[in-house]
């Protein structure tokens, strides 16, 4: 029987051979798709990266338009300011040269007014001494004088002749001052503070240079007035005082110097005084400053006086004074928010045969 031959490679190194290959084969598949995932997160990471960046740099795309628009528009207001800095560079220009041509006007004008004033200064002085000399002629027809500087009698119109003359005063808050601001600040202030304030120094001014027109034969009476009147004579009880009496003149304006004003007005209580006067007056001298605010009796509740309920007071006290009153010479000093005064008082004035005055700050 032949024996058998022996080969070199067996069936079994074949197998041993294929599993190791395999196994190689499947340790590279492993190894490659372990590596492959893990590229794929990076992929996936730089992807993320690239597109955040892309979101950055659109972003700033954007921001950068808006500050080339920014920049646009600030070039537009720099180019404006820069066109009215030059007109206003300009402007300025001109009005230099203009003050510099007012100033040359000025200086002509000064010198004028400075002539025109040394012509005044002589034409007052020329005033003054032939007011003197008229004074001198006339000085056995005053009861006093007043003094002071510039023309106290250049209101002509009021009349203060008459055989008994009656002065009435107002000697209400309102006498103050000519603004209700004031009025009310000044009114809670002391009666010293009071008696000086401009407005009551005019009304006492007032008073004294009627004082001085008195004829020397005339008898005269002077009242204050607020809400009730009183007789500011001494020792008179309401009866007529002589004009010439030179010291019951001089304690009854002492005594209205003493009288600061207060409270409300009420005019048909001072005309009531005309009645009383035995005989009666044939000339009344009415120093005030406006409507009424009150009638002859206090209201029995307070209300606001309205300009409606002070012309109905003085329609009241006109109408007291009877068909035929006499004459009632009206001085109306200036008041705000009464702008009916001058017309209401005026008719009166007119209709009793009187005059009406409004003077100025300066006088009497």
């Amino acid at each position: 029987m032949a024996r058998r031959r022996a080969e070199a490679w067996s069936m079994s190194f074949l197998d041993v051979m294929s599993c190791g290959l395999g196994a190689v084969v499947l340790l590279y598949t492993i190894i490659s798709a372990q590596s492959g995932l893990a590229r794929i997160k990076e992929t996936e990471d730089l992807n993320a990266e690239a597109t955040r960046l892309e979101r950055q740099v659109l972003e700033g795309y954007k921001q950068l338009a808006e500050l080339r628009n920014a920049l646009a528009s600030t070039d537009q207001e720099r180019v404006r300011a820069e066109g009215l800095a030059r007109e206003v560079l300009q402007r300025l220009t001109e009005t230099r040269e203009e003050l510099s041509k007012f100033e040359f006007d000025t200086l002509a004008r000064r010198e004028s007014l400075e002539r025109l004033k040394a012509d005044l200064k002589s034409l007052e002085e020329d005033t003054r001494r032939l007011r003197e000399s008229a004074e001198e002629t006339q000085t056995g027809t005053r009861v006093r004088s007043v003094s002071g500087d510039g023309d106290r009698q250049y209101l002509t119109g009021l009349k203060v002749g008459g055989q008994r003359v009656l002065v009435l005063v107002d000697a209400s808050a309102s006498m103050l001052d000519e603004t209700v601001v004031n009025i009310l600040r000044m009114r809670n202030m002391s009666n010293d503070r009071k008696l000086r304030s401009a407005k009551w120094q005019q009304a006492i001014g007032t008073v004294d240079w009627v004082s001085a027109q008195l004829p020397p034969e005339a008898k005269f009476q002077l009242y204050a007035f607020n809400t009730r009147p009183w007789s500011l004579v001494p020792g008179s009880n309401g009866r007529w005082a002589e004009a010439k009496d030179a010291e019951a003149m001089g304690r009854a304006l002492k005594a209205l110097r003493e009288t600061p004003p207060e409270g409300g007005s009420s005019l048909i209580n001072a005309f009531a005084i005309i009645r009383q006067l035995e005989p009666a007056p044939d000339n009344v001298i009415l120093v005030t400053d406006g409507l009424p605010t009150q009638d002859d009796k206090p209201p029995t509740f307070k209300k606001l006086v309205d300009s409606g309920d002070r012309e109905e007071f003085m329609q009241r006290a006109v109408r007291s004074l009877g068909a035929r009153p006499p004459p009632i010479n009206v001085v109306l000093l200036p008041m705000e928010g009464d702008p009916q005064a001058p017309t209401w008082f005026w008719r009166l004035a007119q209709a009793s045969g009187g005059a009406f005055l409004s003077p100025p700050e300066d006088w009497p």
